[in-house]
């Protein structure tokens, strides 16, 4: 067994990720769910075997030191693959997630116009947040995408690993790899901002000075796109804040209130017929939005997107729903990723 077959297997039955573990069997996860690939055991030299090749040979070192490595790698003729390698009880094991070599379109993935609009602006911050797993990368993708082939724009990605390659377009687009092509985020978004870029992606806001930077980024004239870890526009913008110290936080939240032009956050959906779905909230910056921000009430976001939707904003609760009443997911399902499960159970009409 040879670790193309698993990834032609993986593919033939629609899976998102594959598990490489000694004393398992290989595991597939199809529609968010663990699934053995028989009944064979691996042991640590089959692992190691399976693993060995597809790891970088510049990268062996760093992974014995380190103990776990992020990397991306190509596949002729199948596609490309994101890998974290990383040892466990002494041995070595991995989860690996199929790529598209080419970048899925806005319609593919559901994105809503009123997100796709956010491309056009020429400058500010576009926030995707979400779950690990949920295709933040590859709603942001999707985006750059549309920028490079509609616009003439000198586009930078610093990303960890790339995952998409963006191929030749009216834009340039310069893609930075953390550890391979920078030592980090924070000095490529600094380096990044003495290369003439129109748009910039940082692939995740991690620490005070990528978030600080990036602010700064889109307060002198660039489009600015990222990610954060949350599961709401207001959760993301509470997180960007409690970074700082508290003797800074005003003074972020009035940067950020001006810079900020949309959040959107997403959960990937088991679908009924198998498959996923992303199911969105969108959160667009009005003049209702940068005062809650200024005057740290993001608790209170929610009720402005409510009443925004002729706008384009969108709750994520209403459009679980929406994919509910299309027959699209089951009602558990709609309880279970529903900001408010109480609410949305009774609106399926499933009781506790």
């Amino acid at each position: 067994m040879q670790i193309v077959d698993i990834l032609k297997a993986a593919q033939q039955q629609n899976s998102s990720d594959i598990h490489i573990v000694p004393g398992n069997p290989v595991m597939l996860r199809i529609d968010g769910k663990l699934v053995p690939q028989g009944n064979q055991v691996l042991t640590n030299v089959e692992t190691d075997n399976l693993l060995s090749p597809i790891v970088p040979q510049e990268l062996k070192d760093e992974l014995k030191e380190k103990g776990e490595l992020d990397f991306a790698f190509s596949v002729e003729g199948f596609s490309r693959v994101r890998a974290n390698v990383f040892r466990q009880r002494g041995s070595y094991a991995a989860a690996l997630r199929i790529l598209s070599y080419d970048v899925p379109t806005p319609q593919q993935l559901g994105i809503p116009q009123s997100v796709v609009n956010l491309t056009t602006k020429m400058r500010g911050l576009v926030l995707v947040t979400g779950a690990t797993g949920s295709g933040k990368s590859t709603t942001l993708a999707s985006l750059i995408d549309v920028i490079a082939s509609r616009d003439s724009k000198n586009i930078i990605t610093l990303e960890d690993p790339i995952e998409y390659l963006h191929s030749r377009r009216r834009s340039i687009v310069e893609q930075r790899e953390v550890g391979k092509d920078t030592l980090s985020y924070a000095a490529a978004l600094r380096a990044a901002l003495r290369q003439d870029p129109d748009v910039i992606l940082v692939g995740e806001m991690r620490d005070l000075e990528t978030i600080s930077t990036a602010i700064t980024a889109a307060e002198t004239g660039h489009l600015v796109f990222s990610t954060l870890h949350t599961n709401s526009s207001s959760d993301a913008i509470d997180r960007m804040i409690d970074v700082f110290p508290p003797h800074q936080q005003q003074q972020i939240r009035v940067q950020l209130s001006g810079v900020l032009e949309g959040i959107v956050a997403q959960h990937l959906l088991p679908m009924v017929n198998g498959g996923r779905i992303a199911a969105f909230e969108v959160l667009l910056a009005n003049n209702a939005i940068r005062n809650l921000i200024r005057e740290a009430k993001a608790f209170q976001i929610p009720s402005i997107i409510q009443t925004s939707k002729r706008e384009g904003m969108m709750m994520m609760d209403d459009c679980i729903l929406q994919y509910y009443s299309q027959g699209l997911i089951a009602p558990e399902t709609a309880v279970a990723y529903a900001h408010d499960p109480v609410n949305m159970a009774s609106r399926v009409h499933l009781y506790y």
